[in-house]
């Protein structure tokens, strides 16, 4: 039998990453420098058995039965006031709903927004679930550089002044996925401003914001939102636990009718039992002392990392330094393929993502690659990182 696929999934490839986590799995000798996942040590087990206990106790039917798509009432209440108090987001207009993950409002928000055809911009390089995304729902995609401020501002204008057919732009503005920059405020508010003229929808993506370990915040683009054009996609994996995929989306309300009409489609409603969880836990625990912990275990492990980068890397190799997230983001010297280096990499019991992989056109070389400082131990960082410096200089001396 041969199967004829539809165009929105025909060329979407499986995600590097998630390919990767299967090869480590089948060979747990490796050391993985490839993931995103929290620390082990980050998760609050103890708390999150305590109220998984009591929910069971007090409210098992509610917590298995269907519920409303919109998400757990008290969930969202909760979510709503901490964006508002915390962070300065919510305008009157805008609505919350809870979602499976930081991942589904990635997916439903070009599946309501972009017609097949129409243009969505992304940073480049950037999270390549979600290019994958855009690409699934029929969207043409350009990527962008950045700068050391973040998408680069003439680049964009002239895209966007050049064609009437873009819909969407897509970024990551806090310890970006992968590169690990952060976008300077005057960037954001140019940047919206130039959305805002042209009536351009952002999706502003923000799993990593609260992990801030070094410098100060910076606004997020939604706090400036008066116009109702950003669509605001957060997460509770990185904070609480990633394996209950608990994220959540602030958009205007007229584009969050559709947003849940997508979600109705795809899932009827987010696990609700975790959503009680989560929700019990802002209740019961303190949650900014928790986020202060995890950002004391990231700022170790990155700062031990780039110590032995320091340490071991030819001076050739190139890397930022984040003030927080999980990704620091790596360049070789021009000319060279990340994708090469990943195999001698492998073959010598290191695994890092290569930068094609988050790139709109994944087929072209590219000479950066990803790493992760937050899953591995700082034992497998010791010994995984002069392995990688390693398999470096034998990938340079055979240029």
């Amino acid at each position: 039998m041969q199967y004829a696929f539809s165009n929105r999934i025909q060329n979407v490839k499986p995600s590097a990453i998630r390919e990767i986590l299967k090869l480590v799995a089948k060979n747990p000798s490796i050391i993985s420098f490839s993931t995103g996942s929290p620390s082990n040590e980050a998760i609050p087990v103890e708390e999150i058995h305590e109220i998984a206990e009591n929910i069971f106790a007090t409210r098992a039917i509610e917590s298995l039965q269907y519920s409303m798509t919109e998400g757990y009432p008290s969930l969202r209440e909760t979510t709503k006031s901490r964006l508002k108090n915390t962070f300065g987001i919510g305008r009157d207009f805008d609505e919350v709903i809870i979602t499976t993950g930081g991942q589904q409002g990635l997916e439903m928000t070009p599946k309501v927004l972009c017609n097949e055809g129409d243009i969505a911009i992304v940073e480049s390089p950037s999270f390549v679930s979600g290019i994958n995304a855009i690409k699934s729902n029929g969207a043409h995609l350009i990527g962008i550089e950045m700068d050391d401020e973040g998408i680069k501002l003439d680049k964009l204008t002239e895209v966007i002044e050049n064609s009437d057919r873009v819909k969407l732009l897509y970024l990551i503005p806090s310890f970006q996925n992968p590169s690990g920059k952060t976008m300077s405020l005057a960037r954001r508010k140019a940047v919206y401003d130039l959305c805002a003229k042209h009536h351009i929808i952002i999706l502003e993506d923000n799993p990593y914001g609260e992990l801030r370990f070094k410098g100060e915040d910076v606004p997020t683009i939604k706090s400036m939102d008066d116009a109702g054009i950003v669509v605001y996609n957060g997460s509770y994996s990185k904070i609480i636990s990633a394996g209950m995929r608990i994220g959540f989306i602030c958009a205007p309300q007229e584009i969050m009718q559709k947003l849940i009409i997508a979600k109705q489609v795809g899932d009827c409603h987010t696990n609700i039992f975790f959503q009680m969880v989560v929700d019990q836990f802002f209740r019961n625990y303190d949650i900014d002392k928790h986020i202060r912990k995890l950002c004391e275990i990231y700022r170790d492990r990155c700062d031990y990392m780039l110590d032995l980068m320091d340490k071991h890397f030819d001076k050739r190799v190139t890397y930022t330094r984040p003030e927080g997230g999980l990704f620091i983001w790596c360049s070789l010297p021009e000319g060279y393929d990340s994708m090469e280096l990943a195999q001698i990499s492998t073959k010598n019991g290191v695994a890092f993502v290569p930068g094609c992989s988050f790139m709109v056109d994944d087929q072209a070389p590219c000479a950066s690659f990803r790493v992760n400082y937050s899953t591995p131990s700082k034992e497998s960082i010791a010994k995984g990182i002069p392995l990688l410096a390693a398999s470096i200089e034998e990938y340079l001396a055979k240029k």
